[in-house]
């Protein structure tokens, strides 16, 4: 098959599975909201230079530095009226870019400075979110976070299990990953297993392997968040490559790592898209998945992404296809509607672009 031209790539259904609500607002959305709450922090009110700003200040080659930016995006994300417009939008920009499923995933103790409820800001969110599916066809499920710096995951825990039947699907926590290891908030990561419910543990991306096998082994994680580093079990050979004790079981397991390379950039976890390791880990068979993560921050989408892989790894529509499909086979949504996505959207989706491709060459 040919490689990806972005109109391909933006015409390929796609799945998302690590997306950050408060890490993809739109530039002329921080600023109305900023001036219709009375939010004064914001360093510019042109778009241009504050979409510069954002990703400016997220190429720093550090994560504690990264997280730094979405002060400004929460800040404007503490009433109801301003956060179901950014779920809304966030909707019809992942729809337009060629999403037809994602998990997008945000913090609720962090929107509700100016007096929302917990349960209030998921409804708003929830609201928004459902207003751009009915427009648009996407299907979205939410995923709650717990600030791993904080001591309310537990109550986050309750809150996503809670939702659950109105389209919350997993638990995570974020933040700072060196000094927090997963482990601290074992009692909320086993209230979710004892609910049957689901979670995904940032792990592996700023900190190495202790964090992705306590993740795993201690909290039951069914993916990881990122998991880069798993990269650091698996040695170079005369002979090729060799897997460690936790590699081996992560590749074995067929445990999903949510990828998402020009973030990993950013956060300096390599030098530039040619260095990531979802090359390697490709290669080896891992579940690999293509993501996100802060489409605002990085200044992505999921079609950018995947036009970077194929400029740098000869990425072409049977890989797409292939990475698409490992993402919706480890989606938090139940199993019929997982195969629906697969067999009604995905496969039919990019049976149309190859035959197009083909047609055309002839």
């Amino acid at each position: 098959m040919s490689s990806l031209s972005p109109d391909i790539a933006i015409r390929a259904p796609k799945v998302l599975l690590h997306d950050h609500l408060d890490g993809g607002l739109r530039t002329e959305t921080v600023i109305e909201l900023a001036e219709e709450f009375g939010y004064e922090g914001l360093p510019t009110h042109d778009p241009s230079d504050l979409a510069t700003w954002f990703n400016r200040g997220a190429k720093r080659n550090d994560l504690v530095l990264y997280l730094e930016t979405f002060a400004h995006t929460v800040g404007v994300m503490q009433h109801r009226d301003a956060l179901e417009r950014v779920a809304y939008e966030c909707g019809i920009d992942l729809a337009s870019d060629g999403v037809v499923y994602a998990e997008v995933r945000y913090a609720p103790e962090l929107n509700v400075e100016a007096g929302l409820s917990l349960d209030e800001v998921v409804a708003a969110t929830i609201d928004g979110f459902q207003r751009a599916e009915q427009e648009t066809g996407i299907v979205i499920k939410v995923i709650l976070c717990a600030m791993r710096t904080a001591a309310h995951s537990l109550d986050i825990a309750h809150l996503a299990v809670k939702w659950r039947d109105a389209g919350v699907v997993g638990f995570d926590i974020a933040g700072a990953e060196a000094g927090h290891p997963p482990s601290r908030h074992l009692d909320a990561f086993q209230y979710v297993m004892r609910e049957n419910f689901h979670s995904t543990i940032h792990a592996g991306e700023a900190f190495g392997l202790p964090s992705i096998w306590e993740a795993l082994q201690y909290c039951g994680a069914a993916r990881l968040g990122h998991g880069v580093r798993i990269v650091d079990d698996i040695t170079k050979t005369d002979d090729g490559w060799e897997l460690g004790r936790l590699a081996e079981f992560v590749r074995d397991r067929r445990i999903p790592l949510e990828l998402c390379p020009t973030s990993n950039v950013n956060t300096g976890v390599c030098a530039d898209i040619a260095s990531h390791p979802i090359g390697l880990l490709r290669d080896l068979r891992f579940r690999v998945t293509v993501n996100t993560d802060n489409r605002l921050m990085s200044n992505t989408s999921m079609s950018h992404e995947f036009v970077q892989l194929s400029q740098a790894f000869g990425t072409d529509l049977a890989d797409m296809q292939w990475l698409t499909i490992n993402a919706m086979k480890s989606a938090f949504t139940d199993f019929p509607e997982r195969l629906r996505i697969i067999n009604n959207i995905i496969k039919p989706g990019y049976a149309n672009l190859v035959a197009e491709q083909s047609g055309g060459s002839t």
